[in-house]
């Protein structure tokens, strides 16, 4: 069951962040909420006790160096999400990405280091006395993550006040987050001094994430904070995710009309690019069709019927309350339109108009 819950909502992040990526290359902005969504998605993945077990069989342990590495770059991401939240994405860009560049190198040199890392889903406990190389791997892993998660609960802390429906939610979630994850890196600070310390430290061998107190501490608390930051993540782009298909099916309705106009009048059609968004693009063609709807003789406040009736066959068009309702004078247009197109579609087809949306 928890091996389904990660994989369903690692996978998932990991959508919406290629999603977030594609859209980002269009505006400019987002990179960072992109990159943490990828990085917590893979994160999460290979967090999972089943993931963990295939990977241990490449190389001991080496799930546990993915997870970490994984999580090291999410936190990277998170930090250039909340300081473009914060306005202050310009301000030490370059140290955060080198102070990440050599905790990555860090890692991965002392992990490769390391001999007799356990198989399966383990903890490092009784090497840390003989093998200095794991002393640095945790020591750089949790100095870093501290740094960003401090850096972001602040942040969140501060912007959750002014947010608003789902963002606030989301910034409440990894407010939840940062307090896990803090209590999991304290925890990994206290059992690096006693593992060091003990004369004859115990090796401690999980058989799941929450097998155990120290299996919890150690794998559990992780995964949670992964998961809630994914989450927090996710939930604000929700709403975008949401507008972005519903402009795209006000598009696709609206293309036979626009079609239509800019056969009668090719020079409503604007020039340049039609926009860099879903929205942008969508407002350039209630521009078009409501251009060519004036040239061809029909004011704003027509009947649909009436208006699809002078589109196909040169009749007049009344007035009418055939507007739509909608909640804002965008709504309201939008909807008004795509009334029209419907009832030109269904002119043309002989059929009846479908009520309005």
């Amino acid at each position: 069951m928890i091996d389904a819950l990660f994989f369903g909502v690692g996978l998932f992040a990991v959508a919406v962040g290629i999603w977030r990526a594609v859209r980002a290359r269009r505006t400019g902005a987002g990179a960072g909420l992109a990159t943490s969504l990828i990085a917590l998605g893979l994160a999460l993945v290979l967090l999972a006790d089943s993931a963990q077990a295939i990977e241990s069989r490449i190389y001991p342990s080496l799930g546990r160096l993915l997870s970490n590495l994984a999580t090291m770059v999410a936190a990277y991401g998170i930090e250039v999400t909340v300081a473009e939240i914060g306005g202050v994405a310009h301000r030490r860009r370059r140290t955060r990405l080198t102070a990440l560049a050599v905790a990555l190198v860090v890692l991965v040199v002392s992990f490769f280091a390391t001999r007799g890392l356990p198989v399966g889903i383990g903890l490092f406990d009784e090497l840390y006395r003989t093998n200095p190389t794991l002393v640095a791997y945790i020591v750089v892993y949790t100095l870093y993550l501290g740094f960003a998660v401090v850096d972001i609960a602040i942040v969140s802390a501060g912007a959750v006040r002014a947010g608003a429906g789902a963002l606030r939610i989301g910034l409440a979630l990894m407010l939840v987050a940062c307090a896990f994850a803090l209590a999991y890196l304290a925890g990994k600070i206290v059992d690096l001094v006693a593992d060091v310390t003990a004369e004859h430290p115990v090796a401690v061998v999980c058989r799941g994430a929450f097998a155990t107190v120290d299996c919890a501490l150690a794998v559990g608390f992780p995964a949670i904070s992964v998961l809630l930051i994914v989450v927090g993540l996710t939930v604000p782009a929700l709403p975008a995710a949401g507008r972005a298909v519903r402009d795209a099916r006000a598009r696709a309705e609206l293309r036979p009309l626009r079609e239509h106009l800019t056969q009668r009048f090719p020079d409503i059609v604007r020039l340049g690019r039609a926009g860099t968004t879903g929205r942008e693009r969508l407002l350039t063609v209630l521009s078009e069709i409501n251009d060519g709807l004036l040239l061809a003789g029909i004011p704003p406040d027509a009947d649909p019927a009436a208006a699809a009736a002078l589109l196909d066959e040169g009749g007049s068009a009344g007035s009418g309350a055939g507007a739509g309702e909608g909640g804002t004078a965008f709504a309201a247009d939008v909807a008004r339109l795509r009334a029209i197109a419907r009832a030109l579609r269904a002119q043309r087809s002989g059929g009846a108009a479908s009520p309005v949306r």
